[in-house]
């Protein structure tokens, strides 16, 4: 299933097939909306939040159903939101998972672009309201993979396309960057970056390279940079 196959039967179930309103339901313009069709993509994390009930998985596969499975709701013991901690290394991140997600042990979460805007040190923690769902990926368990989130953007095309699903390990140390490697940044000018990193012109800035050739590289000075992730697996959808 296409992501316009999963945006048709989007519009079916929740807008009897009206684009037009579906478009509102989302708070995008009925032309975005048909940008997305004929383009082949959608916006995972607007769509999420605005479909009641879908399923995450659904929306990333196009497998399974397209509605959760209802669940009884548990007691309410707080308001407060439950943070999930995601230490450096695979024990930690993986631990912490375990205890906040018991019917998924072992699994990894997916997260938003908002949860991840600054993760600067290895008490970063994700609000369980950012996580859009959690998978279990064997071949990512042993690589340290603290969260995943969906490239946005054609800049790193043809090695990631738009709604690749990137699994990043948080380095909290610099010395470990490696050389050309595509990394997730977070700045504080730019927000996130998906970008290989080169030494930059200085010893106080980084060059950012893109894989398509239509953005050339930058430097970014290092005290804009707030967090650095090495993606280390890519989910790549057709």
């Amino acid at each position: 299933m296409t992501k316009a196959d999963i945006l048709n039967a989007l519009i079916n179930h929740y807008s009897e097939g009206n684009k037009s309103q579906f478009a509102r339901k989302l708070g995008i313009s009925a032309q975005g909306l048909s940008t997305w069709i004929s383009r082949n993509t959608f916006d995972i994390e607007t769509i999420y939040s605005n479909c009641e009930n879908i399923s995450a998985e659904w929306l990333i596969t196009g497998e399974g159903n397209m509605l959760k499975e209802q669940r009884p709701k548990p007691a309410a013991t707080s308001t407060a939101p439950k943070l999930i901690s995601t230490g450096s290394g695979a024990a930690a991140s993986f631990d912490a998972l375990m205890e906040s997600s018991k019917q998924t042990p072992g699994a990894i979460p997916l997260v938003s672009e908002r949860a991840v805007g600054g993760f600067v040190n290895q008490h970063f923690s994700i609000s369980e309201h950012d996580v859009l769902a959690y998978y279990v990926i064997p071949k990512f368990r042993h690589l340290g993979v603290d969260f995943m989130i969906e490239v946005v953007g054609d800049s790193m095309m043809p090695k990631l396309y738009p709604g690749d699903i990137i699994a990043c390990s948080i380095i909290n140390n610099t010395r470990y960057l490696e050389w050309n490697k595509p990394h997730l940044l977070s700045t504080v000018d730019r927000g996130l970056l998906v970008k290989r990193i080169m030494p930059g012109s200085d010893n106080d800035c980084l060059t950012a390279v893109s894989e398509n050739r239509d953005y050339p590289p930058f430097d970014i000075p290092k005290d804009e940079i707030v967090g650095i992730a090495r993606i280390v697996g890519v989910i790549h959808l057709e």
